[in-house]
């Protein structure tokens, strides 16, 4: 009996060794990612991290299938986190991304995209936004789209409200911009990339809806009409002027938040690095986490949003399951403890009776024999 209760105290610490085991690398990093749940780039640094681990030929096969879709940003994007993560990419493949950015950035492919983003007020690159900026910082393309809007609004067609109320913003932040110089640059390159992510479908659900809400309260509707119903592309000045008339400065500050973020996002990751972000964001608070990220991380932002997706922004996993991990690991450490001290203990007892039982058999041994013949029978049958 006493050998199977010291049998099982062993059994407990071997159970809870191998628990603790199992646990302990899954516990180490729920508490690092629940460290790092308001810094984006320590927590994407946690996921890649873990992504590569599991896959060490990922950054190989993004590579490929960005150069096969033509999108040579996103492959170089890679590169550059594979390099930052010391992973090797073979020089023939590294050449390819070369060789691809190289003829992307061509004279030609530039001068065609901008043209492309100046006439349709679409971008999904450098060339092209850099066209949709100039339209707008002209106010041709804000003029473009409140005049298209706007007539829809007045004739009871289907209004993009978005849109409407971005252009009606931008109207407002060109003026700014010439006259701090270039000051609102970011503002109203950030709100470009808006309008145009919305325009070809790439704004994610939860930032489109609450971007319509805030964009409604920023239009003056009734006082809109009236300036597109007056107004015309061909009378660019006078038209602004009306459309501005129909604008509520005071309700536009978190759109204008939300432009000035995806404008860090641009400088940083580049026009697609925007977009992707637009296309992943839930709301304003994963826009401005993705600034920081971008800030952070600078051209590898691509590639990470692409990999990770939203889980680069905020925890992949709920907190509960991560707590859960931790809490799992500390129940193996304390039966790992509680195995270990009821084995000490049994061992100790068992120790000591085995002690006691040597100490009262030498004694026996050591003490005389009586002499008296009564003595010896009683002592005999006692």
């Amino acid at each position: 009996m006493r050998r199977l209760r010291l049998g099982s105290a062993l059994a407990g610490v071997a159970l809870s060794v191998a628990v603790c085991a199992a646990l302990w690398p899954h516990a180490r990093e729920a508490g690092a990612i629940l460290a790092a749940q308001d810094d984006p780039a320590v927590l994407s640094d946690i996921h890649i991290n873990s992504a590569l681990r599991s896959n060490q030929a990922l950054v190989a096969q993004h590579i490929e299938a960005a150069l096969a879709e033509g999108d040579a940003d996103l492959a170089s994007s890679f590169v550059e986190l594979a390099r930052d993560k010391g992973i090797a990419v073979s020089d023939e493949l590294s050449k390819r991304v070369s060789d691809a950015v190289t003829d992307a950035g061509s004279a030609s492919h530039f001068a065609k995209r901008f043209a492309t983003g100046l006439v349709t007020g679409n971008a999904d690159d450098v060339a092209s936004l850099s066209g949709t900026v100039a339209g707008d910082l002209f106010v041709f393309g804000d003029i473009r789209d409140v005049v298209r809007e706007g007539k829809h609004l007045a004739t009871g067609e289907e209004v993009d409200r978005l849109v409407l109320g971005l252009a009606t913003v931008g109207l407002a932040v060109t003026a700014a911009t010439y006259v701090s110089v270039g000051g609102f640059g970011p503002v109203r390159a950030g709100l470009s990339m808006v309008k145009d992510a919305r325009k070809v479908g790439r704004l994610g659900e939860g930032l489109t809806q609450w971007a319509g809400r805030s964009a409604r309260e920023v239009v003056d509707a009734p006082l809109l009409q009236q300036a597109v119903a007056k107004g015309s592309v061909l009378r660019p000045g006078e038209t602004a002027s009306a459309i501005k008339a129909a604008f509520r400065a005071e309700k536009a500050g978190a759109l204008v938040r939300l432009a000035k973020d995806v404008g860090r996002v641009g400088e940083k990751a580049g026009t697609r690095g925007a977009l992707d972000t637009l296309r992943i964001a839930q709301g304003p608070k994963d826009v401005a986490r993705a600034a920081r990220l971008a800030e952070s991380k600078g051209g590898q932002t691509r590639a990470i949003l692409k990999v990770l997706g939203r889980g680069a922004l905020l925890l992949a996993a709920g907190a509960f399951n991560l707590t859960m991990w931790i809490f799992g690991a500390l129940l193996a450490l304390f039966g790992f403890l509680s195995s270990i001290k009821a084995t000490t203990e049994r061992a100790t007892e068992a120790w000591l009776r085995r002690s006691k039982a040597r100490r009262l058999r030498r004694q026996a041994a050591a003490a005389p024999l009586p002499s008296d013949p009564a003595l010896v029978g009683a002592a005999l049958q006692g």
